[in-house]
Parts: C-alpha cells; structure tokens; sequence
C-alpha cells in the first residue's frame, strides 16, 4: 500500500478531521524517527504508513476501546506487512512491545495530542512557534494535555532517545507540515 492510497483509507473510515490529522501528526512523527534511526528510504515510508494507519478503526472502536487496533489488522491483513499490523496492534495493547517500529508508534501516538495542545494555547496558535523548552515546562504540568500519557511518550526512551531530543525531532517534524496538520 502507498501513502496516496492509505490517506484514501484513512479519509474513508475517519470523518474527523482532527483525528485525521494526529494520523498525519503519527505519520510525520514516525517518519521523522525512521530516518533518525538511519533507515533505508523503503523503511521510512513503512514507518509512516504505520503511522498514518494506527487509529484507522478509532471511529468505530471509540465505545468499544476493546476492539481498537484489531479491527485495524483485519482491514490491513494482506494490504501491509505484518511488521506494521503488529505495531498498530502494540500501540492499543493488543501484542507485546517487541520491535523498534512498535515502540516508537506507542511514544508517538500520545505525543501528536501534546504537542497540538502546545500549540493551542498559544494566543495566536501557531505551531510554528511552539519552543522545545516550552514542551519541556509543559510536561511538568500535569493539568496540561491531560489525555497525553507523560508514561507512554517517555517509552521513547526505549529507542535510545532521551526525552529532549525525541520532543524535539516530534515538533520539528510536526512544525515541517504544519499545513497537513490544519495549522
């Protein structure tokens, strides 16, 4: 599957545009960590894939948190390799975090949502703006971005990131397609 026709999947199952663009905000974000991780080009659009694909069931899992992920597998069975269909399914929980690819989808994912509200605030909400040092004070608030999991990002850890520099590739690499974001 291409990234033309999984933004097609994605544009048909998901009818909010903000949860399609955290699927863009995962797919840019893991992208970014793929070529971080020095992967080859192939690689990179399978990591974004991965990314762009993990929440394509949230409308119709959303009261239903149990099926999340796996609704997902069975949509992609056969469409992408087993690899990316794990990572979505580690991601909701539903498989065991066992390779780079799964850990760096299950920091991502929350970190789309803390970002986003970092730049919300903001009186002129521009994620342009939005400073890694400013993340960094904002991650000690615990009022701020609630629903973003401080335990879940700070796995990034376990891909040989530390916290800074992980904050710092995500909002460069959200601040880089702003426009895809609906900023």
């Amino acid at each position: 599957m291409d990234r033309a026709e999984a933004f097609a999947l994605v544009g048909e199952r998901i009818t909010a545009a903000n949860l399609v663009y955290h699927c863009v905000a995962a797919e840019v974000i893991m992208e970014a960590l793929a070529r971080r991780f020095g992967l080859p080009d192939q690689d990179v659009a399978r990591w974004a894939l991965a990314g762009l694909l993990h929440d394509l069931d949230y409308a119709e899992t959303a009261e239903d948190p149990a099926r999340h992920g796996l609704v997902t597998a069975e949509l992609l069975a056969g469409r992408v390799d087993d690899e990316i269909i794990h990572a979505i399914l580690a991601h909701a929980g539903k498989a065991p975090m066992e390779t780079l690819m799964d850990r760096a989808l299950f920091a991502a994912d929350p970190t789309t949502g803390f970002v986003v509200a970092a730049a919300l605030v903001r009186p002129d909400k521009d994620l342009g703006a939005v400073e890694l040092r400013s993340l960094l004070k904002r991650w000690k608030e615990k009022a701020f971005a609630r629903g973003a999991s401080r335990e879940q990002m700070d796995t990034c850890c376990e891909t040989g990131l530390t916290r800074d520099e992980f904050l710092a590739l995500s909002l460069a690499a959200m601040q880089g397609r702003a426009a895809e974001l609906g900023f």
